[in-house]
């Protein structure tokens, strides 16, 4: 009993449920874009603009929602740019999603140094405070598990049950199927194939965006450049891991989150283990989800080939 009351334990639990929030988020938007046929590549760079814009907002504003739904649209604005090119233009996805990631680091730095300069100490803003459950907070376990956290952070736990009943109790989920797996036998069923995964890419898009603008304005209350560090390219395999399910990709955001809380305590101990091999620790998870999971993807059958509305 003294272990499960241990504030070292505490704390692991709850900054695990708190660092797998980013990825989770933007893990469930790559759901929208994949189930829909989409490979979004691109959402380390939605994450990133939406982490920059979220921050600037709420910088100028000093309304954090406000800076949450900035980094919502411009996220959904920067699905759609990606859907021009893997959708209408029917361009490579790999190559457009890098592409549209080295561009988002370059904007964000920018812009940023065009708003506050360089050279000088970086700016902050107060991020979103925990909410007082009072004693429920103190239970073992489940205290740190679920009532220490933001309300950000209840928002974005509420958004997987939201696509759960999307993807598996509605029309519009199994439309998205529907165009994921065969594209042109959803078109002839009367659905439009380009709008849907529009529409998917765009979801997406929104859901990257407030992911990174959870790492800006709810985690660190900071904004630097690369912020987002390869958290939407872990988001990529963690979405394989959790085979495309919204239950299945939180409980491998939470694994992926208590390996960086793992890191970044295991920093502070005498524990004799190289700096470079802690902070490789969630990356070198990523590899091997990806080696372990590579024959078992249960991806949509058409993920990665372009449609062509009415010529196949």
């Amino acid at each position: 009993m003294e272990l499960l009351a241990d504030p070292v334990l505490a704390g692991f639990i709850a900054a695990s449920v708190r660092l797998s929030i980013p990825i989770l988020l933007a893990a469930l938007g790559g759901m929208f874009a994949e189930k829909s046929g989409v490979l979004n590549i691109g959402l380390e760079g939605m994450m990133l603009i939406g982490c920059f814009m979220g921050f600037i907002t709420v910088h100028w504003s000093g309304n954090l929602w406000l800076g949450a739904g900035v980094a919502v649209l411009v996220g959904a604005i920067a699905g759609l740019g990606l859907a021009f090119y893997a959708v209408t233009l029917r361009s490579n996805q790999v190559v457009v999603g890098i592409a549209f990631n080295l561009l988002m680091l370059g904007v964000s730095a920018y812009f940023f140094r065009l708003a506050f300069g360089s050279g000088t100490a970086a700016p902050r803003i107060t991020p979103f405070a925990p909410l007082d459950f009072g004693a429920l907070g103190q239970i073992p376990i489940l205290g740190p598990l679920l009532f220490q956290h933001d309300p950000l952070t209840y928002l974005s736990l509420g958004l997987v049950i939201a696509g759960w009943l999307v993807m598996q109790r509605s029309t519009i989920g199994l439309s998205i199927k529907a165009v994921g797996e065969h594209p042109e036998a959803a078109e002839t069923l009367g659905l439009d194939p380009i709008a849907i995964r529009y529409a998917a890419v765009a979801v997406s898009g929104a859901l990257a965006g407030l992911g990174g603008a959870f790492l800006s304005i709810s985690a660190t209350g900071v904004f630097l450049d690369n912020m987002t560090a390869g958290r939407g390219y872990i988001a990529l395999a963690i979405l394989i891991l959790g085979r495309r399910h919204p239950f299945g990709v939180m409980v491998a955001a939470l694994l992926f989150g208590a390996a960086e809380a793992l890191q970044l305590r295991a920093q502070l101990l005498p524990v004799g283990v190289p700096l470079q091999f802690l902070i490789m620790l969630p990356y070198v998870l990523t590899i091997v989800v990806l080696a372990v999971s590579a024959t078992r993807s249960g991806a949509p059958a058409a993920l990665g080939q372009p449609y062509e509305k009415g010529g196949g």
